[in-house]
């Protein structure tokens, strides 16, 4: 037990104004006083939950799983089912039965008229439906309320059995063999006789074609409330810290557990075992367990019911489901089973929490629909639990209140902590406390924890850091030795011994030493994207580094060709007699005074004498002299040679060059311009060809 003491300044007004906050808190008139209403609109938005039963469902009939809205299935424009099973829209405006979904699983040879005679012999109207199927062998864990066969247990319902025989449905293989059907009744045998008289009772296997029925004797939400509030005793007594503010091992003038006082340490641990809190966990561990032993190992299909099929029965049916499907052991799986098994089907969470099951505003019928109402009786009754709804709680007493209370939950909770314990790599998430900021996202718990994983990965305080999902990847089918349960110390001792209730310490050095890792390993990811940058730059100037080199080699080979032509071009100039020269400027300087005294000299000695001994010289005019400057311009070097080939070419007529006609191309000469073929033009004599002496 917790108690907390408020200190308040004198002379002040906060008292009253705390003193009517936790009054209203603690024990509220109506629903809307709730902390999570009061505290104003969650900042975390949620999908709509009927689209998410239906999504749940597509999933297990192996459709796809596509986001379908719930409206479609209020307008019946969508139909689904697969070989054995379709999807129902029966209970679409909760006129069939208030407590159930508006869309079940049904089989898909019963028709909706057949499903609503059936609905009429069960208590509350909740009728045998389908709440999970095996994806291979077809068998199928159902759930119901109590039949209605009375005290002389002799009523029947030839809907009822044909609804419950078409759950053994052939093996998906196999289409002449009949599955064999188990129906669980989580009662004590003598409890379900003893519902007889009230017009409720247990099926007769004779009834029911090749069916076997069980007794798992689990006992009523009565005895779990009992249980646990002998179990707060205990903790109070014997914890490190307690209601009195003295410790057990101060307590009574002695230890508790020392000073040879072995005595005492029997008495506790009696105490412990007296409370039956753990005995509750063992049977509804261990019916579980047997229910996702038959459906695994022997493809059968299993009918779990209680009395009115909302408080064992959805522990059972969760709990089997979890052992059976790998899917509800990760987060988003664990949403699903709570929203289907718990919510989507009725459970009364209002009333066994202790809170006002009604508004009093029409703006919340979804919410009083999944109640039992403050003023129903667990009894059974024939007619429809719609109509014994009530708008209001104001005059219900804390005596109904209490009777209707029980931690019918938290058990389950506490159950599923256990198989956490047995399988601690089987599971996506942890059940550890360290929820701070959950009050304030009361809106949608789940979007909370969603949007907790996208920030935090899986460093986060509900993730489980051993969950291994390929070593798990199947049913989880604990032995019955295993199944022997201990306190849940993050839980029970969380205010009693609160270093006790702690996470281990390995495990919390192992979240930190994983915490590291995943730093070193984001922090070896940016290196090597960093790494990877720069080789792909060292890529990209290596490829600029090799065009660099076959342009430098390209410009290498252009120069040396061009030095080649220069000297061809400077030693045929020569040839001639020209005397060519090159400054470091650029300009060239082309001098033919050499070439025209020998021209002369040698047409003086060629020529013929006059009688009168005169010399005279041949019309011959000789305009060799070209003095030039050629500058670095674009056609300047170009045209100067070609104006230095014609006046030197000795084919040159009036009408200028007439290459490749003249014949100068005969000689096999390819001069045109600066082109030319500068070998044979060196090979030429300018005596033996152009100025050849006249005979």
């Amino acid at each position: 037990m917790r108690v907390i003491v408020y200190g308040f300044r004198p002379r002040t007004k906060q008292r009253r104004a705390v003193l009517e906050a936790l009054s209203r808190c603690i024990r509220p008139k109506r629903l809307w006083d709730l902390y999570a209403f009061a505290c104003g609109p969650s900042k975390f938005k949620s999908s709509n939950p009927k689209s998410r039963l239906l999504n749940e469902y597509l999933r297990l009939l192996g459709k796809d799983c596509s986001h379908v809205s719930g409206s479609l299935w209020e307008d019946k424009t969508l139909l689904v089912a697969n070989k054995w099973w379709r999807i129902s829209n029966v209970n679409a405006n909760y006129t069939m039965c208030a407590t159930y979904p508006s869309t079940l699983i049904v089989p898909s040879c019963i028709s909706d008229d057949e499903v609503l005679q059936a609905s009429t012999f069960r208590a509350r109207c909740r009728l045998p439906v389908i709440s999970w199927c095996h994806p291979k062998t077809g068998a199928v864990v159902a759930r119901s309320s109590q039949p209605m066969i009375g005290l002389m247990m002799n009523a029947r319902s030839n809907a009822d059995e044909k609804l419950v025989a078409a759950l053994c449905a052939p093996n998906l293989g196999d289409t002449g063999y009949k599955r064999k059907l188990y129906i669980a009744d989580a009662r004590p045998r003598k409890n379900a006789l003893a519902n007889g008289a009230m017009g409720g009772g247990s099926e007769s296997s004779s009834n029911y074609f090749q069916s076997e029925v069980v007794f798992l004797g689990i006992d009523n939400i009565h005895a779990m409330r009992d249980s646990l509030a002998r179990l707060r005793e205990y903790l109070d007594t014997h914890g490190a810290t307690s209601s009195d503010g003295l410790s057990s091992f101060l307590r009574n003038g002695g230890w508790t557990w020392g000073g040879g006082n072995l005595s005492s340490m029997s008495a506790s641990v009696s105490t412990l075992g007296d409370s039956g809190w753990l005995i509750h966990v063992h049977s509804v561990l261990a019916g579980s367990a047997w229910i996702a032993a038959r459906v695994a190992l022997e493809s059968a299909s299993v009918l779990v019911h209680c009395s009115d099929g909302w408080d064992r029965t959805s522990q059972l049916v969760s709990l089997a489901s979890l052992l059976l499907d790998p899917y509800y052991r990760t987060f988003d799986g664990f949403q699903a089973l709570v929203e289907k098994d718990w919510l989507a089907f009725g459970h009364p969470f209002s009333d066994r929490m202790g809170m006002p099951t009604a508004l009093g505003t029409s703006g919340m019928n979804e919410l009083s629909r999944q109640s039992s109402g403050g003023n129903i009786s667990s009894s059974p009754g024939r007619g429809p639990s719609g109509s014994q709804l009530t708008s209001s709680v104001a005059g219900s007493s804390q005596a109904q209140i209490s009777s209707n209370y029980s931690p019918i939950f938290l058990q389950w909770i506490d159950c599923i902590s256990q198989l956490l314990r047995m399988y601690p790599c089987a599971f996506e998430f942890s059940l550890e406390r360290q929820q701070s900021g959950v009050v304030d996202a009361s809106g949608c718990m789940w979007v909370y924890l969603k949007d907790l994983r996208m920030s935090e990965g899986c460093f986060h305080a509900h993730y489980n850091l051993f969950y291994d999902r390929m070593r798990n990847d199947g049913p989880l089918l604990p032995p019955a030795a295993a199944l022997a349960p201990t306190l849940w110390p993050q839980f029970h001792l969380r205010w009693a011994c609160p270093q006790e209730s702690q996470a281990g310490e390995i495990e919390a050095h192992y979240r930190n030493m994983a915490q590291r890792f995943t730093q070193i390993q984001k922090a070896k990811e940016q290196a090597e994207e960093k790494a990877k940058g720069v080789t792909l730059n060292m890529e990209a100037l290596t490829t600029e580094l090799m065009k660099e080199k076959q342009l430098r080699s390209s410009a290498m080979n252009y120069t040396a060709q061009i030095c080649r032509e220069n000297l061809a071009i400077k030693r045929a100039m020569q040839s001639l007699g020209c005397k060519v020269q090159f400054s470091s400027n650029g300009d060239c300087t082309l001098s033919m005074a050499s070439l025209e005294r020998e021209v002369r000299q040698r047409a003086i000695r060629s020529s013929p004498k006059e009688s009168d001994g005169s010399e005279k010289l041949t019309e011959t005019s000789i305009e060799l002299s070209v003095a030039g400057s050629v500058m670095d311009d674009k056609d300047s070097a170009i045209d100067f040679f070609k104006q230095a080939c014609e006046n030197l070419c000795p084919f040159r007529t009036p009408e200028g060059c007439r290459w490749p006609d003249a014949g100068c191309a005969q000689q096999g000469s390819q001069f045109v311009g600066l082109k030319a073929n500068f070998d044979a033009l060196d090979q030429l004599s300018i005596y033996d060809r152009y100025f050849d002496a006249e005979s």
